[in-house]
């Protein structure tokens, strides 16, 4: 059976957290390849200060790139590869998670 398809927009606002039920952040704003019309990534705020202590410095949020998404849900799940980051253990993936500061 296939859903409906929803607005890009209805992901603002949601809750994001990893796989394993750590609170990430919140989605405050969606990154889009216009050319491929895609999705490539979530800029979270609201973040969870413990999951990023010192990894984010002065910044209001973060960019988590959009192919780490699991689920869109109630909430969004993303794969564990953020908590791996927070650990500082050695991830391909884990660099491309990017600071973003409010500057417009």
């Amino acid at each position: 059976m296939n859903a409906a398809p929803e607005e890009i927009t209805s992901l603002v606002g949601r809750e994001v957290y990893s796989s394993n039920g750590v609170f990430v952040g919140e989605v405050e704003d969606i990154q889009l390849d216009l050319d491929a019309r895609a999705v490539t990534g979530l800029a979270l705020a609201e973040l969870n200060h413990e999951l990023f202590a010192g990894q984010v410095g002065g910044s209001t949020g973060v960019i988590v790139p959009y192919r780490w998404v699991r689920a869109v849900g109630d909430v969004v799940l993303i794969n564990d590869v953020i908590e791996r980051y927070d650990a500082g253990e050695p991830d391909e993936e884990a660099p491309e998670v990017e600071a973003r500061s409010e500057a417009r």
